[in-house]
C-alpha cells in the first residue's frame, strides 16, 4: 500500500488508446498509474499491487517485469491470456484473472449468425445484390446438423445453448470428455477430435491458445473434416495455420470458412483470403458489443471489492494450462 493506504493499480493499454470508461470508481478508492509501452511501465510498476491489462497482445509486460516489486494480482480484460503467459509470470506467485464470461454470448450469437448465413448463402445473395442480380437458389436447411465446438468452456457452452435451440446438435471437444452435459450431446477427449470432426458440419474453434492448441487445425485436421462442412474460428488466430486452410478451400476439402481470428493481425489488403467468394472475414470483434468496455470495467470493479475486502477472486487463471476454469 502507498503512504496513503491506498493500493497501487496500474493499467496497461495499447498505444494511443483511451483509459477504460468507468475508471474513475477506481480511483476513488486507489492510486492509478497509467502505461502503455515498456518504458511508461517500467516507471509504474515498481509500487504497483494490482494490474489490469487492456492490451491483450501486449509485450511489454514480460519486458518490464523485473520492475514489479510488489505486484500481486493481474486482471486481463480479455478471455485469452495467452499474451501474459511468459515463463517468470507462469512460475511466480502472482494470481492472474481475465474477463471470462463477458464476451460469451455475443461471441455465441455471431456463430449462430455464421451458420445461418452459410445455410443460407447470405454472401452470395449480397455479392448479387450488389450487381443487382437477381437469382433464385435453393439453400440449406440448419435444422439437424451436427456442430462441433472445439474448446467446450463458457463460450462453447453458450454457442452449443444456442445451437441446439436452433434445432442443430452440439458436440464439444474438450480435456475432460463427459458424457451427460446439459449443452452438448455429448463432450469428447482431445484424442477424439480427428474421428468428430469426420461426422461435423460446422466445426466451431472456442479453444484458447496454448502450446497444444497452437497450429492445431492443420492440413491434417482439414482432410479429416467432410468435404461439405465450414470452420469457424472466433478463438485466436494461430490455432489454424493459415496456408493450409487456404490449401484445403482451393482443393474442395472443406467447403467454407468464416473467421474473426487470423495469424497475422490486421490482415494485409494483399491477402489471399480476401479473394475467397467462400469465406466470411470480420475484424477479430465478434465478442465486442456496444458498451463492452465498460462492462470490462465493471467485471474488473466487481473483483477489485473482492480483492480489497480479502476476499476471493472469480476468473482465476490455471497459468500452466493458459485459460480459466469454471
Amino acid at each position: 500500500m502507498t503512504a496513503s493506504n491506498k493500493p497501487v493499480v496500474t493499467v496497461l493499454t495499447a498505444p494511443g488508446e483511451a483509459p477504460p470508461p468507468g475508471i474513475e470508481a477506481v480511483q476513488a478508492r486507489a492510486e492509478v498509474r497509467f502505461a502503455c509501452d515498456e518504458q511508461t511501465l517500467r516507471d509504474t510498476l515498481p509500487g504497483t499491487d494490482v494490474m489490469m491489462v487492456t492490451d491483450f497482445r501486449t509485450e511489454a509486460l514480460e519486458a518490464a517485469w523485473p520492475t514489479a516489486d510488489r505486484l500481486k494480482w493481474i486482471h486481463a480484460t480479455s478471455a485469452g491470456v495467452d499474451a501474459l503467459m511468459f515463463p517468470a509470470l507462469i512460475k511466480g506467485d502472482v494470481t492472474v484473472t481475465n474477463a471470462r464470461g463477458i464476451f460469451d454470448r455475443t461471441i455465441a450469437e455471431y456463430v449462430l449468425c455464421s451458420i445461418l448465413m452459410f445455410a443460407k448463402d447470405f454472401p452470395r445473395s449480397i455479392r448479387l445484390q450488389l450487381k443487382h442480380e437477381w437469382k433464385h437458389r435453393d439453400t440449406e436447411r440448419a435444422e439437424g446438423k451436427q456442430v462441433l465446438v472445439v474448446g467446450a468452456g463458457s463460450i462453447g457452452r453458450q454457442i452449443g445453448r444456442l445451437v441446439n435451440a436452433a434445432g442443430m446438435h452440439a458436440h464439444g471437444i474438450a480435456r475432460t470428455p463427459r458424457q451427460k452435459d446439459p449443452d452438448f450431446v455429448a463432450v469428447h477427449g482431445n484424442d477424439e477430435l480427428y474421428d468428430q470432426l469426420s461426422h461435423a458440419d460446422f466445426v466451431v474453434i472456442a479453444a484458447p491458445l496454448t502450446p497444444q492448441t497452437e497450429g492445431l487445425f492443420d492440413s491434417k485436421a482439414f482432410a479429416a473434416m467432410k468435404k461439405s462442412a465450414r470452420l469457424i474460428n472466433i478463438g485466436r488466430g494461430p490455432i489454424v495455420k493459415t496456408d493450409d486452410l487456404i490449401q484445403a478451400l482451393d482443393d474442395g476439402e472443406i467447403a467454407g470458412a468464416a473467421l474473426d481470428v487470423f495469424e497475422e493481425e490486421p490482415l494485409p489488403e494483399d491477402h489471399p483470403l480476401w479473394e475467397r467468394e467462400n469465406v466470411i472475414m470480420t475484424a477479430h470483434m465478434a465478442g465486442d458489443f456496444i458498451g463492452w468496455k465498460r462492462a470490462l470495467t465493471d467485471q474488473f470493479l466487481e473483483n477489485f471489492d473482492r480483492w480489497h475486502k480479502g476476499g476471493e477472486l472469480f476468473n482465476l487463471v490455471n497459468k500452466e494450462l493458459g485459460y480459466a476454469g469454471s
